[in-house]
């Protein structure tokens, strides 16, 4: 895969667009869990949606009422990540 340059855009706090994705861990409408070029990304809110999602091109789009933003580093988050995956195909 290419190097993706990470940017995000975001309008109101009701529409968000990501580049530099490589994929989304995980996602319900409360939070958005992305792994970036620029390490993970956690997204929370109410109602969130992707709207379009890119692995291709490392882009998503979602909407819904964003209340915050914040990056983990991906070597903190993999604990994190087994417990997760572990809950879902138990």
């Amino acid at each position: 895969m290419a190097d993706l340059i990470h940017s995000i855009k975001m309008d109101q706090r009701e529409n968000i667009f990501i580049t530099g994705v490589n994929d989304v861990i995980s996602f319900d409408e409360e939070s958005v869990i992305i792994d970036t070029a620029m390490d993970i990304l956690v997204i929370n809110g109410q109602n969130l949606h992707i709207n379009k999602l890119n692995l291709e091109d490392g882009q998503v789009s979602m909407d819904g009422q964003i209340s915050g933003l914040h990056y983990e580093q991906a070597g903190a988050f993999g604990k994190n990540k087994s417990s997760f995956l572990s809950k879902i195909f138990k």
